[in-house]
C-alpha cells in the first residue's frame, strides 16, 4: 500500500463532503492518514486486501472502492470539523447519507460471492 493510499483522491473526497467543509481539514497530508486507515479498515473488514489486489482490478471495481473511500474520508472530514456548515444538522444529514453510501459499498466488497467475481473479472 503507498503512503498516501491508493483508491481515492483530495479532489474525489472534498466533492463528497461538499462545499460547507472546512478547507482546513482537506489538506493533502491529513487526507492522505484518513485513506490510509480507510483503506485498512476496508481491507480488514471484508477480509480481503484490495490494497495489493488493486492494480489488477478492473475499473467497475477501483470505482466502488474509490467510492467507499470517497465516503468513508468525507464522514471523517465533516466530523472533524462541522463549523463550516450552516447548522450541525445539516453536517448529520450529510454524515447519513455517505453513511449509507458506503455501507452499500462494503455490503459489496463483503460478499465473498462477489469477491470471487470482481477478483476474477
Amino acid at each position: 500500500m503507498a503512503d498516501s493510499g491508493v483508491w481515492t483522491s483530495l479532489a474525489d473526497t472534498l466533492k463528497k463532503a461538499g462545499l460547507n467543509v472546512n478547507s482546513t481539514s482537506g489538506t493533502e497530508l491529513h487526507l492522505n492518514d484518513i485513506v490510509l486507515q480507510v483503506e485498512a479498515m476496508v481491507n480488514n473488514l471484508t477480509r480481503y486486501n484490495w490494497s495489493d489486489a488493486y492494480a489488477g482490478l478492473n475499473v467497475d471495481v477501483k470505482g466502488i472502492l474509490r467510492g467507499v473511500t470517497t465516503d468513508l474520508c468525507a464522514i471523517y472530514m465533516i466530523t472533524w470539523d462541522m463549523s463550516g456548515f450552516t447548522s450541525r444538522a445539516e453536517a448529520e444529514a450529510m454524515i447519513m447519507v455517505l453513511r449509507d453510501s458506503a455501507m452499500r459499498g462494503l455490503s459489496i466488497l463483503k460478499d465473498k460471492k462477489n469477491q470471487k467475481f470482481m477478483v476474477d473479472a
